[in-house]
């Protein structure tokens, strides 16, 4: 069996396919229960957010596991295989591991050292574990996965200064406009991200009136109060959008909320331009939006650049957390083969055992006269003759655990020693 990870990302494939491809919280549960029942899978973790949708499983055949994985998408973003095959990676084992450390990590992030991605690892390991999707193989990737995180932001500066996605989107608008300073700015969605975006604003700006729209109002009222800002109507949007500066964006919407009739509208009563950006993914504003006069457009395309071009200060620490990568992969495997070993193991020191105390039981009548002293003698005698027996052949069953070899050995040892 072995663990592959199957996926696209913001660097491989265009945003309007992978916006396709999006798994959101509702849909994760059928998600979870069609990749468990494809032929070639057995456990699952999927990790959708704005920047990827990668498909973690335990497999049974890899070339097969990566087809069942493939037509899932396929199916899930009703997009014929050829059209986005081309832009899906795939790795096992080793180099699967060493991925999902990277991402945990922040590497593999448009910005560089992100946070919010070791959230977003934890909550997909947590939701497939109560869904009976992720299992001890998985279970101990993703809490391995998380711990590495956690150790390259403590042992290196890979997080220092802008490293989440919601402080870029705030930095990238104030840029844009000079300054977010006085301005009215709307918040469309309340959730993780949405709240980043709320903060990040609030610590941001100054004198700024922050609106915060979400279609449960109590989510939004909440975000509202911490910052000092206003909870809007989600229905009144069209109102709100002809007073603001700047609207950010970022639902977990399925399907479009500002069409490019509906901003047309706006615009015909605004006297000023209005900025958007979008970060949503899918998308929360219909492209077209960008041709309207006076709004500017911007999404995670921009987004990505902008964040690229700001994170050369960040990019010495890349080799430090490399090597905690390679530190941790290493650690994480000799876990694996060891835990694999280890019931084998078990089994044949059991049955060696079980030869041991047979012997003495059948030359029992011949140690009756032993005193207690020649009988501990004789108990020590034996264990240490199995011991030395089996020392040489437990440290080559350990060393080659999860190899081909490790496999032949173990067959092997089944066979001799007529082990179940």
């Amino acid at each position: 069996m072995s663990v592959i990870v199957v996926g696209l990302n913001h660097r491989t494939v265009p945003l309007e396919i992978l916006e396709r491809m999006t798994v959101n919280d509702a849909h994760l549960p059928k998600a979870l229960d069609d990749l468990r029942s494809r032929e070639n899978l057995s456990e699952a973790v999927v990790l959708s957010t704005c920047m990827r949708t990668e498909v973690y499983a335990v497999a049974a055949r890899y070339h097969g596991a990566v087809q069942d994985v493939r037509k899932f998408l396929s199916e899930l973003g009703f997009t014929a295989p050829e059209d986005f095959s081309d832009h899906l990676y795939s790795f096992h084992d080793e180099a699967a591991v060493a991925h999902l450390f990277r991402v945990a990590s922040g590497l593999d992030s448009a910005v560089l050292g992100e946070g919010e991605v070791l959230g977003q690892v934890r909550a997909a390991w947590e939701k497939a574990r109560e869904l009976d999707a992720a299992g001890p193989v998985l279970s101990a990737l993703f809490r391995h996965a998380v711990e590495t995180g956690k150790r390259a932001r403590a042992e290196t500066s890979i997080a220092r200064g802008t490293t989440s996605l919601s402080q870029a989107a705030v930095e990238m608008a104030a840029r844009r406009l000079g300054s977010l300073d006085g301005r009215t700015i709307l918040v469309l969605g309340a959730g993780d991200m949405g709240e980043g975006i709320a903060v990040a604003l609030a610590g941001a700006s100054d004198g700024a009136r922050i609106l915060v729209a979400n279609r449960t109002w109590t989510r939004g009222a909440a975000v509202a109060a911490r910052i000092g800002g206003e909870a809007i109507d989600f229905g009144s949007l069209g109102a709100v959008l002809e007073d603001v500066d700047v609207v950010l964006t970022t639902t977990g919407s399925p399907g479009v909320l500002l069409e490019a009739s509906d901003v047309a509208g706006v615009v015909e009563a605004r006297e000023r331009d209005l900025l958007i950006v979008d970060i949503a993914v899918p998308r929360d504003v219909e492209p077209g939006v960008r041709d309207l006069e006076g709004v500017t457009l911007l999404d995670m395309d921009d987004l990505r650049r902008f964040a690229e071009a700001g994170m050369a200060g960040r990019r010495g620490e890349i080799v430090k957390v490399e090597a905690i990568i390679t530190d941790e992969v290493r650690r994480y495997l000799d876990t694996v083969t060891a835990r694999e070993a280890a019931p084998l193991v078990a089994t044949l020191r059991d049955r060696a055992e079980q030869i041991r105390q047979g012997e003495l039981a059948r030359v029992a009548s011949r140690l009756e006269g032993l005193d207690e002293r020649e009988r501990q003698a004789v108990e020590a005698l034996t264990r240490g003759i199995v011991n030395k027996l089996l020392h040489e052949p437990t440290v080559r069953l350990k060393a080659t655990a999860g190899s081909p070899q490790g496999d032949a050995l173990g067959d092997a040892l089944r066979t001799l020693f007529d082990l179940e």
